[in-house]
């Protein structure tokens, strides 16, 4: 079968969507699959792809760590030919999205879409993150999937809600899974000891994209709450992104800088060993659709301290592989984490063996067995033409290019405002 996956974020990128693409690709390529990947250009990217298109993109938008395409180049179209696609997989319902679309109806192909995450929650990189955009970018998804002939959600919960706003096409669960073999090995004591971490120190761990939709900032006020009251505790980070000196700062501030060790972007086998050497993971972001970062943590033994979300919801059971809380304040996290570092050693075991069992049912060959079947299910179809779904697709995009601009100029406007020069032709602060 010939895959052909589009996406926004591909590798280097951190950040789920990046490694669903990458783990589904080299997972269907291990069985006799040709997968060809059409993603962004990114800085540090590797210099030698197999079957991977890079697409010319604007770095670092809007102070994100997100690159966004520019436009599409003709080789694209010239390599697609040649590649021969049986089936076409969109990863976002924009962007490279719409080539993904575009593609599909011009040769007629199937097209799958992953709803990886609630894109509402991402607005905050545009000027103004207004209700309205909100709004349109809701609908933009929903209108995009129904121009779909199958969609895969990352959870029961994602696909309820998706249920919810008026998605008509099949709709079926198809998590992102883990390689437990991966993350059952790892030098967690060596990781610990290469990042200047004591040997009895209580590591409390996080993996993931540092940024605001991750919900940073109020995990790290919750971790310096809880810091007070266990001098032994530290903060082992493997992430980057934006947030990562609002990290620093707010440790420093508290005198608790010698307690964080941000140890940067990792893969394997080095990313087992940071796994390894966390007493506990904890996770506060609530725009995750799976958190593919929680069964990871569970593989390699670490149980879990999360908000209830819709990814985190379907894997964090309450006081069996770890802690779920409904309520989002930072007194009850902290607790929580007190709860479970004050578990006797039994207990903290049992705990421990629940969350590797839990990762056991998240695995990446079982996940690629249902998305591969649900490929051939649709591929003998025949093809329709959506036209009144895509023209409610095409006419969202307007109306958020129309809102996008006024937006625009509100925040340009309002930056030249407060930076009026005075009588003495300085900008006023």
């Amino acid at each position: 079968m010939n895959i052909l996956m589009m996406t926004n974020t591909f590798t280097p990128h951190v950040g789920g969507v990046a490694r669903s693409v990458k783990a589904f690709t080299i997972e269907y390529r291990k069985r006799g699959h040709r997968v060809l990947v059409v993603a962004p250009e990114y800085e540090n990217m590797p210099e030698s792809e197999v079957d991977v298109i890079r697409i010319p993109a604007i770095q670092r938008f809007n102070g994100s760590d997100f690159s966004v395409v520019i436009s599409t180049p003709g080789y694209l179209t010239e390599a697609i030919e040649k590649f021969k696609p049986d089936i076409v997989h969109s990863h976002y319902p924009f962007l490279i999205g719409g080539t993904a679309l575009r593609i599909a109806r011009t040769h007629e192909l199937p097209l799958v879409f992953t709803h990886h995450t609630m894109y509402e929650e991402y607005t905050h990189y545009v000027p103004g993150d207004s209700k309205t955009l909100k709004r349109f970018v809701i609908k933009l998804s929903t209108s995009y999937s129904n121009l779909c002939d199958q969609v895969f959600a990352p959870s029961e919960s994602v696909a309820s809600v998706l249920g919810d706003r008026g998605v008509f096409v099949p709709i079926d669960v198809v998590p992102t899974g883990v390689n437990l073999e991966k993350f059952v090995r790892g030098n967690g004591p060596g990781f610990r000891a290469a990042m200047d971490i004591p040997e009895d120190a209580i590591v409390v761990g996080h993996v993931g994209r540092l940024a605001q939709e991750k919900n940073i900032e109020f995990l790290v006020k919750a971790l310096v709450e809880y810091f007070k009251s266990e001098s032994r505790a530290h903060f082992l980070v493997v992430g980057g992104g934006p947030s990562s000196k609002a990290i620093r700062t707010i440790f420093s501030r508290e005198n608790m800088a010698g307690r964080l060790h941000i140890a940067g972007v990792l893969d394997h086998p080095l990313l087992a060993s940071a796994y390894r050497a966390m007493d506990v993971f904890v996770f506060a972001s609530k725009s995750e659709t799976q958190g593919m970062v929680l069964t990871e943590a569970m593989a390699a033994g670490v149980p879990v301290v999360a908000l209830d979300a819709p990814g985190p919801r379907e894997i964090v059971v309450d006081k069996l592989n770890g802690r779920l809380l409904y309520s989002e304040t930072v007194e009850e996290f902290s607790s929580a984490l007190q709860w479970v570092i004050s578990l006797s050693f039994e207990q903290m075991q049992q705990l421990k063996q629940v969350a590797e069992n839990t990762a056991a049912e998240f695995t990446m060959e079982r996940s690629a067995n249902r998305a591969l079947a649900l490929y051939k299910n649709i591929m003998g179809n025949e093809f329709v033409h959506k036209h009144g779904e895509y023209n409610a697709w095409t006419g969202t995009l307007r109306l958020i290019k129309t809102e996008w601009n006024v937006l625009k100029a509100v925040a340009d406007a309002t930056g030249a405002a407060f930076n009026v020069p005075d009588q003495e032709g300085k900008s006023k602060p």
